[in-house]
């Protein structure tokens, strides 16, 4: 949304996230109440979020546009058979519709779902949907599916500038088979207890059989710290070096990020701006706060079916 327009009128159904400890990662359902040119805010009032204990006085409150979605519409969580280990949903839990992962099947429509490293809890079926970015005007799910208006914008060859593009944070690749190559510059990920959410920048060696390649990393050492560690990596784990983002200003609060620390990219959200281009980043997976220049941030990146995706919300 530019500056200053107002894309939810009054009236309308929305949910609203927020940057507040103990809530980041939730969505609450909220009707807007009014909006202000001015500064740019909107007056929501809250569905199920009430200021006394009858239940008569909903909570309202100001926020910024980035705090914002539609609601998303109902064919898009629909069943489309059962939930798999590993994908992104969000389940019902406190009023609200919290963002997490699914841990593990429990079988019988139940499903564990953690948030964060910490907190787990079991939900049956109804209680949970599939997680999807509201990106650019349309709806993007992990998958990289995306409903309402296009947003993947394949650039004409003939303007001599290439076949891929980045437009309002969306960048169009080839497939990762045809890009990640023995050579290519890539980041690596891990599911190792305390490394989940972070990238470590690598080489790939070598290709090997099954989408399995042997990288070389340019930060981490063997255990000698003779040689930069060599591992063998599956394609479900590496990814592209992402391309650069400019940054107009700086970033807003609730933004996702990636936070150069501890030889890596870690993923986390702005929790607040500081003085001297300096932030608060929230990393969801340990519940840390950390502070950071704006020098040791870039815009976040997910890399999906080949294919670049960015939004200046995703929790």
């Amino acid at each position: 949304m530019k500056p200053g327009a107002s894309t939810f009128p009054p009236g309308g159904a929305v949910e609203v996230s927020s940057a507040d400890e103990g809530f980041r990662g939730s969505y609450y359902s909220a009707t807007v109440v009014s909006y202000t040119p001015k500064s740019s805010k909107y007056v929501v009032s809250f569905d199920k979020l009430f200021q006394d204990e009858s239940g008569t006085r909903p909570v309202t409150e100001e926020v910024e546009p980035s705090q914002l979605r539609p609601l998303p519409p109902a064919e898009l969580s629909k069943d489309e058979g059962d939930f798999e280990e590993g994908e992104k949903v969000e389940a019902s839990w406190n009023d609200g519709w919290w963002v997490g992962e699914v841990v593990k099947c429990m079988g019988k429509g139940r499903y564990k779902v953690g948030f964060g490293e910490k907190e787990k809890r079991v939900f049956k079926k109804g209680k949970v949907r599939r997680h999807w970015e509201w990106v650019d005007g349309s709806w993007v799910d992990s998958l990289g599916r995306n409903q309402k208006s296009p947003l993947l914008m394949k650039k004409q060859s003939s303007d001599g500038m290439g076949s891929d593009e980045l437009r309002d944070g969306v960048i169009v690749e080839v497939s990762s088979d045809n890009v990640i190559k023995e050579g290519t510059l890539v980041e690596v990920s891990s599911d190792e207890d305390g490394l989940n959410g972070a990238w470590f920048s690598g080489v790939v060696v070598e290709v090997l059989s099954e989408g399995k390649y042997l990288v070389e990393y340019s930060s981490l050492r063997a255990d000698d710290d003779q040689m930069f560690l060599r591992e063998e990596i599956d394609a479900l784990h590496i990814r592209p070096n992402p391309p650069k983002i400019a940054v107009s200003g700086r970033f807003k609060v609730l933004d996702e990020v990636d936070a150069f620390f501890n030889d890596g990219w870690w993923v986390g959200i702005i929790a607040k701006l500081l003085e001297d281009s300096k932030y608060i980043v929230y990393f969801r997976g340990s519940e840390e706060e950390l502070e950071f220049k704006h020098s040791d941030l870039r815009k976040h990146q997910e890399w999906i079916n080949g294919k670049w995706f960015s939004s200046s919300l995703s929790i």
